[in-house]
């Protein structure tokens, strides 16, 4: 299975900090790279400070522990609407940075319930957080434009990090540290990959019920125009009731009219639609290229699904790396920082050749 960016680099510094200073060809042979990729890898990562680079050989910063006013380990509270899938790499890639500096990951997961991020973050704090990273529950029915129902997170006593999340400026939130994927870059980026392959309409199938669904529903609607594509209404994807039938019913009646390219989001419905497209007689990617969104499982599909990436591992350890600089005594002065790091696009079987 073709490894990721963030993968490739999680396993470069889980190699490093087992054995110590190694040597890059050394370190090419033990993952099973080339040595071009991961002397690029290591070059990124010795850019962030998470690798050093002398003659040849890699080794692990000398980082000083992070610690809080008080002497001990810094705690960080983390909030999350979910375990599994999307959010796991998210915190992988936190716990990863934390652990670099003997800091301590403290989580708390919302269940996609708004009503439940006050009190998950308040239990956080009991906790002896001393910094907060936070992925607040914002919906379209709760307000993915405008989360006036989390303006509460702007009071709170500590140094704390939006992630995967960016606010509006008209809400108290825009204040404060954010980091996350720039999806609407992400979907820009899958349209144009269409177009170059000669599509002249791309359909979106996508749910209505997170921050990302959101985020990439606004980028198709501003990105198809942009690139000539005929628009389309957006196929909804219902989470609850997961009537999967009813868009592959449209995709196929859609293919009849000559549009032959969809980008699902995500990657869970994309892998169901498959089967259901193919039992309609439509082949991937012969008679439909399909990409997805997210790029948790789209590699495991028949066949392998071209997918849109957030660089998930690296929002969570650059969130975790802020967030340590503003906890670190005596504190240090910085400006609020936005960071948006751009998605891939992993190429593989299901968008096909040249039309």
């Amino acid at each position: 299975m073709t490894l990721t960016a963030d993968q490739r680099r999680a396993r470069i510094l889980e190699v490093v900090r087992a054995q110590g200073t190694v040597r890059v060809v050394d370190l090419a042979a033990e993952i099973g790279l080339a040595p071009v990729t991961v002397r690029r890898d290591v070059a990124a990562l010795a850019e962030e400070g998470a690798l050093r680079r002398s003659h040849g050989a890699v080794s692990l910063p000398d980082t000083a522990p992070a610690v809080g006013p008080d002497g001990r380990s810094i705690v960080v509270g983390m909030l999350v609407p979910a375990v599994g899938l999307y959010f796991d790499e998210v915190i992988a890639g936190a716990r990863a940075a934390a652990d670099e500096v003997g800091a301590r990951l403290v989580l708390g997961v919302s269940g996609y319930r708004p009503d439940n991020d006050r009190a998950q973050v308040e239990q956080l704090i009991r906790s002896g957080a001393d910094g907060l990273l936070l992925t607040p529950t914002w919906t379209p029915e709760t307000g993915a434009a405008d989360p006036g129902g989390t303006d509460w997170i702007s009071e709170l006593p500590l140094p704390t990090v939006l992630v995967e999340r960016r606010a509006p400026i008209s809400s108290p939130l825009s204040r404060l540290d954010a980091v996350g994927s720039d999806h609407r870059q992400g979907v820009l980026t899958t349209l144009r990959h269409l177009a170059a392959l000669g599509h002249e309409s791309v359909l979106l199938a996508a749910r209505a019920d997170s921050w990302t669904a959101h985020e990439v529903r606004a980028a198709y609607a501003e990105a198809a125009p942009l690139l000539g594509f005929t628009p389309h209404p957006v196929l909804g994807l219902d989470p609850v009731t997961r009537d999967l039938d009813a868009v592959a019913t449209r995709l196929t009646e859609a293919v009849a009219t000559g549009v032959h390219a969809v980008l699902v989001h995500n990657d869970q419905d994309a892998l169901q639609l498959a089967p259901l497209l193919r039992s309609r007689g439509l082949r991937i990617p012969e008679d439909l290229a399909v990409i997805s969104y997210d790029d948790v499982v789209a590699a495991l599909a028949d066949p392998p699904l071209t997918a849109v990436a957030p660089p998930k591992q690296a929002v969570g350890r650059a969130a975790m790396e802020l967030l340590l600089r503003r906890s670190a005594p005596p504190g240090k002065s910085l400006p609020v920082h936005h960071i948006e790091l751009l998605p891939d696009l992993m190429i593989r079987t299901s968008c096909g050749g040249q039309r």
